[in-house]
């Protein structure tokens, strides 16, 4: 499926199973005043104008890439295993999507409340899948 920024300067080919995760981490609300929304890309994407993304590295283990000209959000990438979580807002064609999981419930901020019924899962429950404390 194809995303794009809100200029189009950048744009994205992304595989994926048209399911969201909402992340509630301070990080993530941070960087866009609330829960992010992303898919899990199958493989890393196709970036039509790569020239056009900054790369923040917010982590040792992470880095967050936006367009240098219009500053939309496009992905989080979590470089130990290469795995790309496109932001869900990019894609026109989201007529299919549907939120999956919540992670990070424990860190949400108190002044929103997402009405889908998903599983929610607290930061200790989330690492715990991936073997971390």
């Amino acid at each position: 499926m194809k995303a794009k920024c809100l200029c189009g300067n950048v744009s994205l080919e992304v595989e994926h199973d048209k399911h969201v995760h909402a992340c509630h981490c301070g990080m993530c609300r941070t960087w866009g005043s609330g829960a992010t929304f992303s898919l899990i890309a199958a493989k890393p994407p196709k970036i039509d104008g790569e020239a056009n993304i900054a790369r923040y590295h917010s982590s040792e283990w992470a880095e967050r890439a936006f367009c240098k000209n219009c500053g939309t959000h496009l992905f989080y990438h979590f470089l130990p295993n290469d795995s790309y979580f496109v932001f869900a807002g990019l894609f026109a064609d989201n007529a299919d999507f549907k939120l999956e999981e919540q992670i990070y419930i424990d860190a949400k901020a108190p002044y929103y409340e997402l009405a889908n019924d998903t599983p929610k899962l607290t930061e200790e429950e989330f690492l715990a899948q991936f073997g971390s404390e």
